[in-house]
């Protein structure tokens, strides 16, 4: 997710290297003993965190986080796997998809977790808890978003009401879309507006009705997309008006003075998580666990919701955030949830059909 912030983690550092003179205080003592390399979704969110999360987590804790920015899809998690052989830990704790963590724990890649040193587990949703088939924690909820449709406001003075307005001949060559099977979730919105639901990914003759249908938008897209900032910088600019994007990333550039807006169209915004896991490779659990124990406190998850846009993973009732604080981060249209099964099942399958009828 991309540069939220005018405040960059290189201006952090500065500013830290310009209050050398508080290096002898005791927390700063502590967080040299102990540090923690978390990994996040780089640009804007990596930012957020930089400016918002990690600092008061340090003040906190006296654990010190050096954040690695780590790319969206599947790079992250196999980068994980190839260290992880070599014993190594790239980071200790990531932010890893609901895709990417179930792949993970098919591999035995995360550390098993202890829910009775993470204070307030009982209230994560259930969605957002992942574990291992002997029912030990592989994961945990960190935050979630929504992928919704998103334009560029000088060039669609209105919003448009349905993921429909993608396959219109009218918007030939003015859609940025995301790149890979297993993160952008097309094949969910294709099923939702044009074949009453997911039902039909069930089967693999049902998939490829829905790929056919999808293709049927090939001469819209101008860009798949791997890298976010590349599309983010065209939707800002007008070059690609039209795509699909994340709702917090493009409700703070739209804060920022940027001609970008958010839809939620009415067959609903996909909804995904994140999840906070450990390698195996780390040495730090113990710091992970005061990590995962600290970003899922009540307090912390409505600072994220407020700070950084995400949706919290916490149920509502326990939150402070007021309905409008709460609708901007999510919505009460149903969402569009994605079939992850399909992409644990099916991967190579789909990942080669996907190549063939879609963006190869």
């Amino acid at each position: 997710m991309m540069n939220r912030f005018p405040i960059t983690r290189r201006t952090l550092l500065a500013g830290a290297a310009a209050g050398a003179a508080t290096l002898a205080t005791p927390s700063i003592l502590r967080a040299q003993d102990r540090s923690l390399k978390v990994g996040v979704y780089g640009g804007y969110f990596k930012d957020a965190f930089d400016a918002n999360i990690f600092p008061a987590f340090t003040e906190a804790t006296g654990i010190a986080v050096e954040s690695v920015a780590e790319p969206t899809g599947e790079a992250w998690l196999i980068q994980l796997q190839q260290a992880a052989r070599a014993r190594q830990a790239p980071a200790d704790v990531s932010m890893m998809s609901q895709v990417s963590m179930r792949k993970g724990i098919a591999g035995d890649l995360w550390a098993k977790l202890d829910s009775a040193r993470i204070e307030n587990i009982g209230d994560i949703l259930p969605p957002f808890m992942l574990k291992y088939a002997d029912g030990g924690l592989a994961g945990v909820g960190a935050v979630a978003w929504y992928i919704t449709l998103v334009t560029n406001t000088d060039a669609y003075p209105e919003p448009p009401e349905s993921w429909a307005v993608m396959w219109d001949p009218a918007n030939k060559q003015k859609l940025g879309l995301l790149a890979l099977v297993s993160n952008s979730f097309l094949l969910e919105v294709t099923a939702t507006t044009f074949f009453g639901g997911t039902d039909i990914l069930s089967t693999d003759e049902g998939i490829l009705k829905v790929m056919a249908k999808l293709a049927e938008l090939k001469p819209n897209v101008q860009l798949w997309y791997r890298d976010e900032a590349q599309f983010e910088q065209a939707l800002k600019s007008g070059e690609i008006p039209m795509g699909q994007y994340y709702h917090d990333v493009t409700g703070l550039a739209a804060a920022d003075g940027f001609p970008v807006r958010s839809t939620f169209p009415k067959e609903g915004g996909i909804s995904d998580s994140g999840c906070w896991a450990v390698t195996k490779a780390s040495t730090k659990l113990d710091e992970a666990h005061e990590f995962i124990n600290y970003m899922t406190q009540p307090k912390i998850q409505g600072l994220l919701a407020r700070k950084v846009g995400t949706a919290p993973v916490i149920a509502r009732s326990k939150l402070d955030l007021t309905d409008e604080e709460f609708n901007a981060v999510s919505s009460e249209i149903p969402p569009i949830v994605p079939r992850y099964d399909i992409y644990i099942e099916k991967s190579d399958w789909l990942n080669q059909k996907w190549t063939e009828l879609i963006v190869g």
